[in-house]
């Protein structure tokens, strides 16, 4: 898995973690931290599918 998406898996992990705990508190901020994980879910789909792309031009070149 490449750096960067590992990185992002993380960063999303901390937020769903954070967002639980604002949650329960009672606090609406969770949103955002809700927010913050949708982007790096995708940050990291994304980094990931880049990998397999330039891994398979690679191996035709």
């Amino acid at each position: 898995m490449p750096r960067l998406a590992l990185f992002a898996l993380v960063v999303c992990a901390l937020a769903v973690t954070a967002a639980v705990v604002s949650f329960v508190e009672g606090s609406f901020l969770g949103v955002v931290w809700v927010l913050i994980a949708g982007l790096s879910s995708n940050m990291t789909w994304y980094y990931i599918r880049r990998a397999k792309v330039e891994k398979a031009a690679a191996a035709e070149a």
